[in-house]
């Protein structure tokens, strides 16, 4: 007989779980889990329960048929190897998140190359991970564990913005005092120059003319002093018979009321 390759067929081969079609029985999940294919080792020396499947068609019909005997099985041989060898340098963190479609494109280059050194002639299209999760004992606590840590970056995230906010207000107002200061210290060296320019020009004038100095000082000093009081005039020089004193207050009352 003539044993005829399907190079236009996409096949499909399931590492670490089995389809119910495949396994031959109803599981009522739809899948029946194989822990000793999904259950894999971390960098971090965590373990990590991993499903994945593997894309495949034939890209060389001749070598596909005369060089490898069973081909479903060297790929899975060679899927399970690069998917642990990957996982073994990688750490659980990002395994479970971000992380996925990195390890699965690092995943499919390393079977690419296992299977080109067999010179297999077949080509891996895609290799996509079905579910990744710590292992059922653990992962109600691991789940704890990412909760924990989310508060942890989410407290970490609004510190960070009340720094922000907090700190350049308190630059703020540290920059508003140091110029009010230097205000205040304009004015106050502005006015103490003003005062000494002022008492050396009245000195200066002293040392003109001391005395007359001396009697315009004197009166323009009294006259600050009595301002706003009442005085009393008394005239020296009026005639006999004459009450030298002069009721100012009481006259500026009597014409305000007439």
């Amino acid at each position: 007989t003539v044993e005829t390759p399907k190079v236009t067929k996409v096949n499909r081969i399931d590492i670490g779980f089995r389809s119910e079609r495949d396994s031959g029985f109803s599981s009522g999940g739809g899948v029946a889990d194989v822990p000793q294919e999904s259950l894999m080792l971390t960098g971090d020396e965590n373990i990590v329960n991993i499903d994945f499947s593997v894309f495949w068609v034939i890209k060389d019909a001749g070598k596909f048929l005369f060089k490898i005997q069973d081909p479903e099985g060297t790929v899975k041989a060679a899927a399970e190897t690069a998917m642990r060898e990957v996982i073994a340098k990688s750490k659980i963190q990002p395994i479970l998140t971000e992380g996925r479609s990195v390890i699965e494109i690092e995943t499919q280059e390393i079977i690419q190359s296992i299977l080109d050194d067999y010179e297999s002639g077949i080509q891996i299209t895609q290799v996509q991970s079905q579910k990744v999760d710590p292992p059922d004992q653990v992962i109600n606590a691991f789940r704890d564990v990412q909760a924990a840590r989310a508060d942890m970056e989410r407290s970490k995230n609004e510190a960070e913005a009340y720094a922000n906010d907090v700190i350049p207000r308190a630059r703020g107002e540290a920059a508003k005092i140091l110029q009010a200061a230097e205000a205040y210290k304009k004015q106050v060296v502005a006015k103490a120059e003003g005062e000494a320019s002022r008492f050396i020009s009245i000195y200066n004038e002293y040392a003109k003319a001391k005395e007359v100095t001396q009697e315009r000082m004197y009166l323009e000093t009294m006259e600050k002093v009595l301002a706003g009081i009442e005085k009393v005039i008394i005239e020296k020089n009026v005639g006999s018979g004459v009450v030298p004193y002069l009721p100012l207050p009481e006259l500026n009352k009597k014409g305000s009321s007439n």
